[in-house]
């Protein structure tokens, strides 16, 4: 990210070297800075006492305002700010994902939980077919016992009516052994 002030700073070392400077007295030593501190100024580390070269103040003044020129504090705002998006965003996705995962798990309840019904409910339709053959096959017993109890009826009424002949018959013999019996007695009166 700071390649590019890195390269400002070498055009400058080369730009002073043109104008008759060395380039041991224009070296540009990074020193590690935090990102809130972009309001400092940038120093030169002193140089040693057998190099040393009298610094003219405007490029000291060019090196500050170079730095502030070119945006940096702007720019380490900008990258806190998108830093702190990115978390937000970040937070954002994992609460979607969460959601997602409340609501697949919620789906896969109800899922299992309808096809627990739909389980059920063929068996009620199974049981309601089997009630239904039942109740067919009850009702074919059923025709066929009122068949044989009408045949049973019929044969009754039929015994009834022979045992009626018969008894109508047993009576009318009957009788007439009584009136035989009865014819009987008076001829053999007449006899003794």
């Amino acid at each position: 990210m700071f390649e590019k002030f890195r390269k400002n700073k070498d055009e400058l070392g080369s730009a002073k070297e043109e104008e008759g400077g060395t380039a041991e007295t224009a070296q540009y030593q990074p020193q590690e800075t935090e990102p809130e501190k972009t309001s400092n100024v940038i120093e030169q580390p002193s140089p040693k006492p057998s190099e040393q070269t009298k610094m003219p103040e405007p490029a000291q003044q060019r090196t500050m305002s170079t730095g502030e020129d070119i945006g940096i504090g702007a720019l380490m705002d900008k990258r806190n700010k998108l830093e702190e998006t990115i978390d937000y965003v970040g937070l954002m996705i994992k609460n979607l994902k969460d959601k997602r995962t409340n609501l697949e798990k919620s789906i896969e309840d109800e899922s299992v939980d309808i096809k627990n019904l739909k389980e059920k409910l063929v068996k009620v339709g199974q049981y309601i077919e089997e009630e239904k053959q039942g109740i067919k096959t009850l009702q074919q017993k059923r025709s066929n016992v009122e068949r044989e109890a009408d045949d049973v009826a019929t044969i009754i009424n039929n015994l009834r009516e022979k045992l009626l002949s018969i008894d109508r018959v047993v009576n009318e013999e009957g009788s007439k052994i009584e009136k035989f019996k009865g014819a009987r007695p008076k001829s053999e009166s007449s006899f003794s």
